[in-house]
């Protein structure tokens, strides 16, 4: 016998069955149960709250902290038949008054709010006068003071349980380490609440880390594999992303930058051109990204180092959301940790602050060096054991081997020593191989012992030398003065031969413009044309409405209906991700796109 929560899946969705825990803890808050949710990004967080949001009598409040997401999730619930609605900033007086209407009447199913607006007097007596059938905190590691995403806001959120203590609260994120959700719970006194936590993997991302060696053809390499496809490029500065932007234009990839000293015009046109059109590459600070929710993104590259293992998986998880194939893709080098390093001592911030912040960045160091299985050390960092090789990581695919740098390693370590321990990598380099630049005279670093002792190793082996040991805590950085390398106590052994060094030996460049990628969404060659003209149609669709084109449908969707070419509504309407709404406004015309292809 089917359930309640089952048929409102079914019937406005679309979808046969719940993934993973969601019907439990549909089911549990439906009952008027207290629930925090940690699931992936991808993972179907969203249903958690919206069907019980229709299961329960009144209007569920979703508080969420980004424009963005509400108008994306508001837009798809109304081509669902959902009477959904937002208040935010983007609203005039009149829409805003009309919105505030709809609730005080009982004609909305979802409100989105942001904290702030939440917050004000006047809009908690609006909720007074209302009925309320939930509140869902989405993105609730914002709750975190020490985490990477922290909005004060979210710390005065108890008060939904002190006003409204009949009212089910369900707190939800896709990020957070155990420390977090302990943290979480207790901010927003939850720690009574069932706890429901998923696994974190991202079984569909590959993840791939290569050492920064001309970053921008290293890139446009990687990016050759995804042409016509939707993904994110992540930079640290605003002056890198305008760069390289502008550098995947000139190739002729369809690239836009993003980063907060943009007009906000413009950057809200390249947003809404990243979300409403195919194959559009983002190239972005990380003011771009939480929130959104575009479905197809197919990859998401670093082309800097993040500032901690929790960011990376962030962004990271904003790829393959519809669960198709996609890439994490990470090139970085001695200088990013360089410059982390000087960004976290010349802070302002307290002296714990800037405690966690090392420790934070030595974790990611851990998981970029390592030779283990990528998702089993990026699953470790959020207390989660992944039992065996995922066989989908560059590390798994393609494992490294390692070689004795025992010598390499005291050569370095004895450079770093004789130079004065103030100079950087690409200068103690350059006396290793014997360089005679200028410079080099200048100190007169070629009269030192070190001065030429290592030219048997080129300068990109040197670079990954240097930078394992930086990682492996034998040298650390100045970052009080000019990011030169110091060494540390734990040098000591290698250096009076005590102890043995094997490091990673790096892959030929030529490797990774060769490495086996999977594809991306996989239609069959004899369905390509249908599949193509139902990607024209839903275009065609979503310009009419200006809406994403992913709202209409989703391209796992639109590759089943190339598949098995439903000929009636009745059969179209068994295609997961069609449900009754869906099937009433396009169902002719996606079967007479059907029938025109033959």
């Amino acid at each position: 016998m089917s359930s309640p929560a089952l048929e409102t899946l079914r019937r406005v969705f679309g979808y046969d069955a719940f993934r993973g825990p969601q019907q439990a803890i549909v089911e549990h808050l439906a009952a008027g149960n207290d629930a925090l949710v940690l699931m992936p990004t991808g993972g179907g967080k969203s249903l958690c709250y919206q069907i019980p949001s229709l299961l329960r009598e009144g209007t569920g409040l979703v508080i969420s902290p980004l424009i963005a997401l509400m108008q994306d999730q508001v837009e798809a619930l109304r081509q669902l038949g959902v009477r959904a609605a937002f208040l935010n900033s983007t609203l005039d007086a009149a829409e805003a008054a009309q919105v505030e209407q709809d609730l005080l009447r009982g004609e909305l199913d979802l409100l989105y709010v942001a904290p702030e607006r939440l917050l004000t007097p006047r809009f908690l007596s609006l909720l007074d006068r209302s009925r309320i059938a939930l509140f869902a905190i989405d993105e609730a590691h914002c709750v975190s003071a020490w985490g990477h995403d922290f909005r004060r806001e979210y710390l005065e959120l108890t008060l939904l349980h002190e006003r409204w203590p009949e009212v089910p609260r369900i707190a939800l994120t896709a990020t957070a380490d155990p420390p977090t959700q302990r943290e979480i719970a207790e901010r927003l006194n939850l720690t009574d609440a069932q706890r429901f936590v998923s696994s974190f993997d991202r079984p569909n991302i590959r993840y791939t880390v290569v050492q920064k060696d001309d970053m921008r053809r290293q890139l446009a390499g990687f990016l050759q594999a995804h042409r016509g496809e939707a993904g994110i490029v992540y930079c640290l500065s605003r002056k890198r992303v305008e760069q390289t932007a502008e550098f995947l234009a000139g190739q002729g990839f369809d690239a836009l930058p993003y980063h907060a000293g943009l007009h906000a015009e413009v950057r809200a046109r390249n947003q809404r051109r990243f979300l409403r059109e195919d194959g559009v590459v983002m190239v972005a600070t990380i003011a771009f990204g939480m929130g959104i929710d575009k479905p197809d993104v197919r990859f998401v590259a670093h082309v800097d180092l993040p500032k901690s293992l929790e960011g990376y998986y962030q962004e990271t998880g904003r790829a393959g959301r519809d669960g198709e194939a996609a890439e994490a893709w990470l090139c970085y080098g001695l200088g990013d940790v360089v410059l982390l390093k000087q960004m976290i001592e010349q802070s302002e911030a307290g002296e714990e602050r800037k405690r966690l912040e090392r420790r934070k960045l030595e974790q990611l160091l851990g998981y970029c060096e390592s030779m283990q299985c990528r998702r089993q050390v990026l699953l470790a960092g959020f207390g989660e054991t992944y039992a065996h090789e995922c066989g989908n990581c560059d590390n798994c695919l393609h494992p490294a081997s390692t070689w004795d740098a025992t010598l390499a390693a005291q050569k370095a370590l004895s450079c770093v020593y004789r130079t004065g321990q103030r100079f950087g990598v690409a200068h103690l380099i350059d006396v290793l191989r014997g360089s005679e630049g200028e410079r080099i005279q200048q100190f007169g670093h070629d009269r030192l012992s070190t001065y030429g002792i290592g030219r048997e190793l080129d300068a990109r082996t040197w670079r990954s030398v240097f930078r394992q040991l930086v990682a492996g805590g034998l040298l650390e950085v100045d970052a009080e003065g000019y990011g030169g390398l110091r060494l540390t106590e734990a040098s000591r052994a290698l250096l009076r031969g005590e102890r043995e060094l094997h490091l990673r030996k790096e892959a030929p460049s030529r490797a990774e413009r060769e490495r086996n990628v999977r594809g991306s969404v996989v239609v069959a060659e004899h369905d390509m044309p249908l599949f193509g003209a139902l990607r024209d149609l839903r275009a065609q669709l979503a310009r009419e409405q200006n809406v994403p084109a992913y709202v209409i449908f989703h391209d796992s969707t639109l590759r089943s209906i190339a598949e098995h070419r439903p000929e009636t509504l009745d059969q179209l309407g068994r295609i997961g991700g069609i449900g009754g709404s869906k099937l009433a406004r396009y169902g002719e015309q996606v079967l007479e796109a059907i029938r025109a292809s033959g």
